[in-house]
């Protein structure tokens, strides 16, 4: 598994740990480099706290997004996968974006229900068509 693709499991469970206990994901992420088992990637430490400083507009366009779905009848595990995936397709540039829809999807494969995977992909396509005219 390449470094950026650990990177992304590792801000993935971070922030799904804060969720489940409901906890401050920075506080979690601190704890998490304190202990350092596993070690927590920089990356990680990026999206964790990128998802925290958007986390109100991220929030905001995937439920305005997701046909069907409100963000308490998610899956915890897909949302913090699209968290994740939609703050590095709209705000690090330093990602290919086929590279980010790609990436959650094979989050959502193996972290989450068989159905979840086409869910992630038809909601980040979706936000990827509306990039450049999203307010972020």
């Amino acid at each position: 598994m390449a470094a950026r693709s650990k990177a992304r499991k590792r801000a993935v469970d971070v922030l799904f740990e804060a969720t489940l206990r409901g906890t401050d994901p920075v506080e979690t992420l601190a704890q998490r480099l304190a202990q350092a088992d596993p070690p927590v990637p920089d990356y990680a430490v990026a999206l964790v706290e990128g998802v925290v400083a958007h986390r109100a507009r991220i929030d905001e366009l995937i439920a305005s997004h997701a046909v069907g779905w409100t963000l308490d009848r998610m899956p915890p595990v897909d949302l913090t996968i699209l968290q994740v995936a939609t703050y590095e397709l709209l705000w690090r540039d330093d990602v290919p974006d086929p590279v980010v829809i790609d990436e959650a999807v094979e989050l959502a494969k193996n972290l989450s229900t068989d159905e979840s995977p086409a869910f992630v992909n038809g909601l980040l396509s979706r936000l990827l068509g509306l990039k450049p005219d999203l307010v972020v």
